[in-house]
């Protein structure tokens, strides 16, 4: 529990008061990155849920994707700037490195941010219009289930960075009991809390294998410019992930 705990406070901005003390394995949290991402994922439902009491459902997609950001601190946004300043900006590694550390921001890092903020409330509002607010709760369980493979078998090209308390500590133990549980969760609150028919629940479930194909090659593409993964590298995944995992689920139900 000290773990989860410790993982959450890393990774949000949830004012939890709790003393965890110093954890030698702290790479073993990576397990709970999905679960992290569900905590996330009900806070924001809560305040889609509510927001719909008030506002209409294009209102309600802006609220959310706040609330995301907040409950986040904007940590994943981040590093999709950074990531989309260096990697885009077709110069060598050690050129790249050094835009990903510069804090100033760029058209690249501007534009993508922008577009990702535009896509993810437009899908958001999709799914609120056709009733399915409740697959809002799994948009960030799934997209750090794609960036727990940015963690298996991968190195950095820095010597010192955040994300080198867990790129190349993922285990594939990790990833399969991240997924089991994840699985879990979805089949249990949509068939029994959401009432979803198992079709519908099927089709979420089949976004995991998505996400992890997609991870898997953002892998490859982003090794062919820095020899590795950084920490902005890690965010970013996170956040193309749960927009993917948004375009996902909305073809999913456009043909239901």
């Amino acid at each position: 529990m000290n773990r989860f705990i410790s993982i959450l406070q890393f990774m949000t901005r949830i004012p939890i008061r709790i003393e965890t003390g110093f954890d030698e394995e702290f790479h073993k949290s990576i397990v709970y990155f999905p679960l992290v991402g569900f905590v996330i994922g009900v806070i924001t439902y809560i305040f889609g849920w509510l927001s719909l009491t008030i506002f209409d459902p294009f209102i309600s997609a802006i609220v959310i994707t706040l609330i995301e950001v907040l409950t986040t601190g904007g940590l994943h946004i981040d590093g999709l700037g950074d990531t989309f300043d260096a990697i885009y900006s077709n110069r060598d590694k050690e050129r790249i490195l050094e835009i990903m550390k510069d804090s100033r921001l760029g058209t690249n890092s501007l534009l993508a941010i922008m577009f990702l903020i535009l896509l993810k409330v437009g899908f958001i509002n999709s799914l609120v219009q056709n009733g399915l607010l409740w697959l809002v709760i799994f948009m960030p369980v799934i997209g750090r289930i794609g960036v727990m493979m940015m963690t298996y078998k991968t190195v950095t090209p820095r010597a010192k960075g955040m994300g080198n308390l867990f790129i190349g500590k993922g285990t594939m133990g990790m990833i399969i009991t991240a997924i089991v549980y994840s699985s879990i969760l979805i089949i249990l609150l949509g068939k029994f809390i959401f009432l979803q028919q198992i079709d519908m629940i099927g089709k979420v479930l089949s976004s995991i294998i998505f996400i992890i194909v997609f991870a898997l090659l953002f892998k490859k593409h982003v090794y062919k410019k820095i020899d590795g993964v950084t920490g902005d590298i890690l965010g970013c995944t996170i956040e193309l992930g749960e927009v993917l995992y948004l375009i996902y689920t909305y073809m999913l139900i456009s043909v239901i």
